[in-house]
């Protein structure tokens, strides 16, 4: 059996928070899952975006809570400043390396979903975008939209934006932070899904898949984890039985991915989704609190992790090539294709994660304070001006009088 951690000593709050390599492979684990969806080998695929979700919100909630620990408030500016160094230098590189190299060599239809839908990722509202011109999910990959599945990075960047002041504002209301942070996680998290259930359509539950009121529940879950009073909750509930407990999620979850079909289970969208995500949090919990099981353990293979350190750049990079390199384009089908995909897809990953992510994220002094708000600024009004000077082609014209 193995033991969890004690959970009731005080968060530290010094120093480097410990790395924890389970963590990291989850990432892996949730991209690859994503991956092999893309290509067509693994029908749930699609459920890593719920991992990531999931591993977001405890992580930045972790984050956030650490931050109050040691200073008793939450430095917005300064915790939204990690994030957009984070998080857009790959996403501008991709953007403009995919948008250019769209418009030069593809075909018109995807020139002009490509320039329609640029502005709105740009601004993290994609998923709104894509649901008001009412594109479907499961019937649109496999279409000429190269950023559409930047919805889950949109939802994210949106929590990220509201998350934090609410933390703030309960930091600045009195004492027991981490049990009202619990409370509230976990009635917003009873909200969405109660919005999922209501709001969804059996005809297309792209609505509720998509949309960041009926999805919050998968980051919540992720937050409430993250508090003293739920991991607290966990090791008496689990006891030595962690690594058991460990096993059986991360079993639960692998046969979910195996066998779930997004188009055709309407229970996904009634609960289904819900208990996935929360089967993810406590996954990530436990390994958290447990790094010694053998689920932890083989999380922590390193191949798995260099995919999890890599796989925002992997994400992001992932569809675009899926796209560009179709069949139609390629002549090649099936595995051999997947392995084509996966190469180049990895290989636009390592180059960004290696020369963009991190050299702003941790060497650029540029980056930081009035400068780095500068650069924001200029990158921003750069994205601005690419989608209003690259001509769109005309949409193409239909002859009524040849109709009939």
């Amino acid at each position: 059996m193995t033991q969890l951690q004690p959970t009731k000593a005080p968060r530290p709050t010094t120093g480097r928070k410990p790395h924890l390599p389970a963590v990291d492979g989850l990432r892996g684990a949730a991209i690859v899952g994503v991956l092999l969806f893309h290509t067509g080998h693994l029908s749930g695929g699609f459920l890593g975006v719920d991992l990531f979700f999931a591993l977001s919100g405890y992580l930045i909630t972790d984050l956030l809570l650490r931050e109050i620990d040691a200073t008793g408030d939450v430095s917005l500016i300064a915790f939204w400043g990690r994030r957009i160094r984070r998080l857009l230098p790959a996403l501008a590189a991709m953007l403009v390396a995919v948008t250019v190299l769209v418009w030069a060599v593809g075909p018109p239809d995807m020139v002009r979903t490509t320039l329609a839908d640029g502005p709105w990722v740009q601004v993290n509202l994609v998923n709104w975008h894509l649901l008001a011109e009412s594109a479907s999910y499961w019937d649109r990959f496999g279409s000429d939209r190269v950023f559409e599945h930047l919805w889950s990075i949109a939802v994210e960047e949106q929590f990220y934006v509201v998350w934090p002041v609410l933390l703030l504002i309960i930091a600045r209301c009195g004492r027991r932070v981490d049990r009202r942070v619990a409370l509230t996680a976990a009635l917003a998290s009873a909200v969405s899904l109660v919005l999922m259930i209501t709001l969804v359509s059996s005809a297309d539950p792209t609505r509720v898949y998509t949309g960041s009121d009926t999805r919050a529940f998968s980051l919540l879950v992720g937050a409430v984890v993250a508090t003293r009073p739920a991991r607290a909750a966990l090791a008496r509930a689990v006891g030595r039985s962690a690594g058991a407990v460990l096993a059986l999620l991360a079993a639960g979850i692998g046969t979910a991915w195996l066998l779930v079909d997004g188009v055709n289970s309407l229970w996904l969208f009634t609960g289904g989704l819900f208990a996935h995500s929360l089967a993810s949090a406590l996954l990530i919990a436990l390994c958290v609190q447990a790094p010694q099981a053998l689920v932890a353990k083989v999380l922590a293979w390193q191949p798995l992790r260099w995919l999890g350190l890599v796989s925002y750049s992997l994400y992001l990079w992932h569809w675009p090539v899926v796209v560009l390199l179709s069949p139609q384009r390629t002549g090649l089908g099936g595995w051999p294709l997947t392995v084509v995909v996966c190469a180049v897809s990895l290989a636009l990953a390592a180059l960004s994660k290696y020369l963009v992510e991190d050299p702003v994220r941790f060497r650029a002094p540029w980056a930081r304070g009035r400068d780095g708000l500068l650069a924001f600024a200029a990158l921003m009004i750069c994205l601005a001006v690419l989608w209003s000077v690259l001509p769109a082609p005309a949409p193409p014209t239909i002859d009524i009088t040849r109709l009939g």
